[in-house]
């Protein structure tokens, strides 16, 4: 049975990888990585639009299935050779959290909604999964969008 994650990026981390059909989580460790398999759902949650920014976001920014393929590394740059995971991405909108607060069951402590994203992957139930994909894709045009992954354009691999 497949499992659903959210992992946690900068949006402009996330564009990157959106592009080029990968997930790159924890600055590119691979062990949570690792946690993932064919066949998952994955979501990105962005707190902010650059890495290290002030600049808030808090939106799901992507949202896809993770391929057959293993994790692999990359190199970078010289030193900086980063985990991937290829993902099958979905056609969806950027999605604020906001609203969703309080409905998911990772946010029902409204105080501190936002400890489990300090994690950068973890694991959420199938309703939570369901419920922030019904925003993303939440256009008529999306919905078939669900049950076909968008081809991925090619892009910058450096993060």
């Amino acid at each position: 049975m497949s499992r659903s994650w959210i992992a946690v990026a900068s949006a402009n981390h996330v564009r990157i990888g959106r592009e080029a059909g990968f997930m790159q989580v924890c600055h590119g460790k691979a062990a949570p990585l690792k946690r993932s398999a064919p066949g998952d759902r994955v979501i990105y949650y962005s707190p902010t639009e650059t890495f290290g920014g002030k600049d808030r976001l808090q939106a799901f920014t992507a949202i896809g299935v993770v391929e057959e393929t293993a994790a692999y590394q990359v190199e970078v740059h010289p030193g900086f050779r980063p985990w991937r995971r290829d993902v099958a991405w979905w056609r969806a909108v950027e999605t604020p959290i906001r609203p969703l607060i309080g409905r998911l069951s990772f946010t029902s402590d409204r105080a501190g909604w936002g400890y489990r994203l300090r994690f950068g992957l973890f694991e959420i139930d199938n309703d939570d999964a369901e419920l922030i994909a019904e925003a993303m894709l939440a256009e008529p045009l999306m919905h078939a969008a669900r049950m076909r992954a968008a081809v991925p354009v090619q892009g910058s691999l450096a993060l």
